[in-house]
């Protein structure tokens, strides 16, 4: 009776296809998110960092980073869909509707659109398609994970199952480019790198060099800032290693920090083809990444481009090297994450 007004979260045969869930608990978003996201990662994007570069770019003002608003948004998702997670696996079909300004106010909505339950009847993938709006409940951003999850209950029927057919990317055409985005008068000085959109390839790898040791006390800040409450980040004594696994999104968004240096200009991120987190992550560990141009295109935004690229975040080897012989990943890659970025011609 101690616990009848707790929540334990969802198990795997918690879930049914098809349904809607309305996540609590709204949150607004300041200047205080952009400042605490800029000391956790080594962010320094201009068109996130000023208002005025941002306004001379067709922007009202700066807007909040795209990751801390997918984090925002994915953390809202937690308590219903990954509280009992063994691991988020994937992403796939993420697009960017609109900038998050300060002062905006996010919540999300889910939708259950796949089932499976895993051989071993302990465990189940749970697909869901994530809708994270504002304050006018206008959409600002969409995506579709996959996460396994355990079973409260091992002799509990598994459902029918159901695995949702995925695009493998997200067309040009179909990308959403920001109202009133203009970089026709970009200043790249400002920006911090000379290459505009022509001077990538496709096919070209770019090792960024640089590398940053991931901190236990930087990731317990970062998932209490986006109030993301998966226990295997949480509760050391969860995992049967006694040890708190690194946030997905913490890899990323220290993974697209690091790309700064030779990809400066790749300024927001409007699409996420797909993503998986090939090996887990633990404090100690130095993360490094490299990028491959996979695509580009033009858009019908004034001096914008589209790129798009593939970013691997590594504990170790050498840039480029992603997957074996047996085409599974190597132990060394952490993730890696497929995503179209704009970026002045």
């Amino acid at each position: 009776m101690a616990k009848t007004k707790t929540n334990a979260g969802r198990f795997f045969e918690d879930y049914t296809l098809g349904e809607v869930i309305e996540h609590a608990v709204p949150r607004t978003v300041g200047e205080g998110e952009r400042a605490l996201y800029h000391a956790l990662y080594p962010a320094r994007h201009a068109l996130y960092s000023s208002d005025v570069f941002a306004a001379r770019s067709g922007l009202e003002g700066s807007p909040i980073d795209d990751l801390a608003a997918f984090h925002v948004v994915f953390g809202k998702t937690v308590p219903d869909i990954s509280l009992n997670a063994v691991a988020n696996l994937g992403y796939a079909e993420g697009r960017w509707l609109m900038p998050v300004y300060p002062g905006d106010t996010l919540r999300a909505v889910s939708e259950v659109i796949g089932l499976k339950q895993n051989s071993n009847g302990k465990t189940g993938v749970v697909w869901v398609r994530t809708t994270g709006l504002n304050q006018m409940d206008e959409p600002v951003l969409s995506y579709v994970r996959w996460v396994m999850v355990r079973k409260g209950n091992v002799d509990a029927p598994a459902p029918e199952t159901h695995v949702p057919e995925l695009a493998d990317v997200i067309a040009p055409e179909d990308l959403i480019i920001p109202e009133g985005l203009d970089f026709t008068g970009y200043d790249f000085a400002l920006a911090g790198e000379a290459h505009r959109w022509g001077d990538y390839t496709v096919g070209e790898t770019i090792d960024h060099v640089d590398g940053v040791t991931i901190e236990e006390a930087e990731h317990m800040l970062a998932t209490r800032l986006w109030q993301n409450t998966a226990k295997v980040h949480f509760d050391a004594t969860f995992r049967p290693d006694g040890q708190r696994l690194i946030y997905g999104g913490h890899i990323i968004s220290m993974a697209r920090a690091l790309s700064f240096n030779g990809l400066a200009n790749a300024q927001m991120i409007v699409g996420l083809n797909g993503g998986a987190h090939a090996n887990p992550c633990f404090s100690g560990l130095t993360v490094k990444a490299w990028s491959q141009v996979l695509d580009k295109a033009e858009t019908s935004a004034p001096g914008v481009g589209a790129v798009r690229l593939r970013l691997v975040a590594t504990s170790g080897g050498e840039a480029g090297t992603l997957k074996g012989e047996d085409g599974k990943y190597l132990p060394h890659v952490l993730l890696d994450l497929d995503y179209w970025a704009l970026m002045p011609l």
